[in-house]
């Protein structure tokens, strides 16, 4: 072979190596925003479920010590996310407020009573669990009457149910194109080299001295594929979380650290099995079928 045939050559493999990384990259990009979309999925019906919440009417003639007991044995349950006491007076301006009228004026006095104003955990925001802690709390002598929207509560869980079954739908979708991209990718890599397995089979290579190199430079393509994608992922969600705030967000270091762990081995294991049966078709097969 020429000094011409060589350059030729090794531009043709640098060429084939770079358009393999650029590949590989972009799916394991489309497979760490599905990734993302997961996580932020959960985070955003984490912060939904608990924005929604009941409140715990309190009998007119409860003292302010007691409501404040009361409040302090609530917010000691393991259920409870938080609470706030809510006076007459501070009940009365939040209605004038939603209503823009003075209502008391017009009434002659304040009907609304005192309240404190629960909001739970989320493994606790279910219909059935709600309906649970009602019954606990309707035992204090205290508590007049717990009120929150029962519709709205069976709305919104059958609604973020629908959307996780479709988010989930959507992510296994994604999943196996990516999947599929990626062992076409490594396919016609190896395919470019059937000639290179078919000589040192010639020359008495084993399988296993043929595999190797394969194997260790696909494993290297697919850690360097991965950083590429996880650059690219982790520059969109920073010029992108300025616009999506409380939605995406590069503060969730524990979930971000096992996403890009996540994405990483996903590249090298893909890449190691479609270079392991990619190579082997052609360690199987004649060499009158090479062309």
């Amino acid at each position: 072979m020429s000094k011409k045939e060589n350059k030729t050559y090794s531009r043709r493999i640098r060429s084939s190596y770079i358009t393999s990384i650029i590949s590989i990259s972009l799916v394991l990009l489309l497979l760490g925003m599905v990734g993302l979309l997961l996580i932020n999925g959960r985070n955003i019906r984490k912060q939904v479920m608990e924005s929604i919440g009941f409140n715990v009417i309190l009998k007119e003639n409860v003292k302010e010590a007691d409501i404040y007991q009361l409040q302090k044995i609530l917010d000691s349950r393991e259920f409870i996310l938080s609470t706030e006491y809510i006076t007459k007076e501070e009940a009365a301006l939040e209605t004038e407020q939603m209503l823009g009228e003075d209502f008391i004026r017009f009434l002659g006095y304040n009907p609304l009573p005192p309240s404190i104003r629960v909001r739970l955990h989320q493994p606790w925001d279910n219909p059935d669990s709600v309906m649970l802690i009602e019954q606990d709390l309707m035992t204090y002598d205290s508590i007049e009457e717990v009120y929150y929207k029962k519709s709205l509560l069976y709305a919104v869980n059958e609604n973020i149910r629908q959307i996780t079954l479709i988010i989930l739908g959507f992510s296994a979708l994604l999943t196996l194109i990516s999947v599929t991209l990626i062992n076409n990718t490594i396919r016609l890599s190896i395919y470019s080299k059937r000639f290179i397995i078919n000589t040192m089979q010639l020359v008495g290579a084993t399988r296993g001295f043929i595999r190797k190199p394969f194997l260790f430079s696909s494993a290297a393509s697919g850690f360097t594929g991965s950083l590429v994608a996880l650059i690219l992922l982790f520059g969109l969600v920073y010029l992108l979380q300025e616009e999506f705030e409380g939605v995406i967000s590069l503060r969730d270091y524990d979930m971000l650290s096992i996403l890009a762990l996540g994405v990483i081995l996903t590249g090298i294991v893909l890449n190691l099995i479609s270079t392991y049966f990619a190579v082997n078709k052609y360690l199987n097969i004649k060499t009158d079928k090479l062309y």
